[in-house]
């Protein structure tokens, strides 16, 4: 079965690749010789292959990066070509001349995809605040307010490195925030690449007086035992929670989920088991499904990330089909949900349905 699907996928994608590919002679075919049109169809199977050789070969750096930014132009075209067409083809009802019709529509749509490509990549890697400021209801002795921070999906490796690493401690440590939170995905499937770019040693910059706090995501993997990438992971001065809970300063309660892709994670009644529910309680949970659960159990604020937002459009409308919250702020009865977009990327490094971003809750008690 497996096989199956892997044949109907290559055969597809192999289509898709085959009328990019017709559609870009069609048009620099009156300006180029035909003797290039080997030369084009080697650069095309090479691009549209690249991705999948870089994870044949071991993640070969080069590959990859030229593999992602393949993977922006292919979803951007297989936006832009159809509509083209189509207005190409409500031109033939016009007096305009065909041939000026098809040039000019090759020129506009070089335009819009370069124009788009740019604006995505802005996005990607230009992240802003967001910033969110919610009651919950409970009375904390000493505390009237709490400052938390949260990124997500930051999917740290190859494209999302270094440098947007030190643009996130900049950007949080500005915020001076009490609490900092990771709600998963903060590699990208990739730890030794995580751990050789430097990262691990960059973020553990960031400052928090009640400390930096993470949960794992569907792309926080590691062949080895789980314990190794977690061990990893707090190198950075960040504690991993994993289906665990834990009391804050004796004031707050904070739990961090397993995945839901990870079969034995525990229910949240389990995880809420002898809570003290006069207290506030906080939960991180990578895939925001199941808020009605949350909510059931008394669970003040969840945070989450996972949806991206969709990140290339129009994939936006997808994830809020899918998801109650899937970008933004939900309140259920007393239960909060903030579901942030990411600071990061997955695949292409570009994002034009959302923009990265930090997010800024405050947080204010009972009197």
């Amino acid at each position: 079965m497996f096989v199956l699907v892997g044949i109907l996928f290559l055969l597809v994608y192999g289509l898709l690749v085959f009328y990019i590919g017709w559609s870009g002679w069609s048009w620099m075919k009156p300006v180029v010789a035909a003797r290039f049109r080997l030369l084009y169809i080697i650069v095309l199977v090479f691009l549209s292959l690249s991705f999948i050789l870089a994870r044949m070969f071991g993640n070969i750096s080069f590959l990859s990066i030229i593999g992602s930014y393949w993977l922006a132009i292919f979803s951007l075209l297989l936006i832009i070509l159809p509509v083209a067409h189509l207005v190409l083809w409500l031109l033939r009802l016009t007096r305009i001349p065909r041939h000026h019709a098809h040039k000019w529509g090759g020129v506009v749509t070089l335009i819009l995809l370069l124009s788009t490509l740019g604006y995505g990549i802005f996005n990607a890697y230009s992240p802003v605040v967001r910033q969110y400021n919610i009651q919950v209801d409970k009375k904390v002795e000493g505390m009237d307010k709490l400052k938390i921070v949260m990124a997500a999906d930051m999917h740290f490796g190859l494209l999302s490195g270094s440098a947007h690493a030190k643009r996130m401690v900049e950007e949080i440590n500005a915020l001076q925030p009490d609490l900092v939170l990771y709600p998963g995905d903060i590699i990208d499937d990739n730890l030794d690449m995580y751990l050789n770019s430097g990262i691990a040693d960059i973020i553990r910059d960031i400052k928090a007086p009640y400390g930096v706090y993470a949960s794992l995501g569907n792309h926080d993997k590691f062949d080895g035992p789980i314990e190794d990438l977690i061990a990893a992971l707090e190198k950075s001065d960040m504690q991993v929670l994993y289906d665990d809970k834990i009391m804050l300063d004796d004031k707050i309660t904070l739990i961090g989920r397993k995945d839901r892709t990870e079969k034995d994670r525990a229910e949240v009644a389990t995880l809420m088991q002898d809570t003290d529910l006069s207290k506030p309680v906080i939960m991180l949970d990578h895939q925001p499904y199941d808020l009605d659960i949350a909510e059931q159990n008394k669970v003040d604020l969840v945070v989450s990330g996972h949806t991206h937002r969709g990140q290339i459009a129009p994939a936006q409308f997808i994830t809020a089909a899918i998801y109650e919250n899937d970008w933004g702020y939900l309140q259920k009865g007393d239960m909060h949900s903030i579901v942030t977009s990411g600071y990061g990327f997955w695949g292409p490094p570009i994002r034009t349905s959302s923009r990265s971003e930090i997010v800024e809750i405050n947080v204010t008690f009972k009197q």
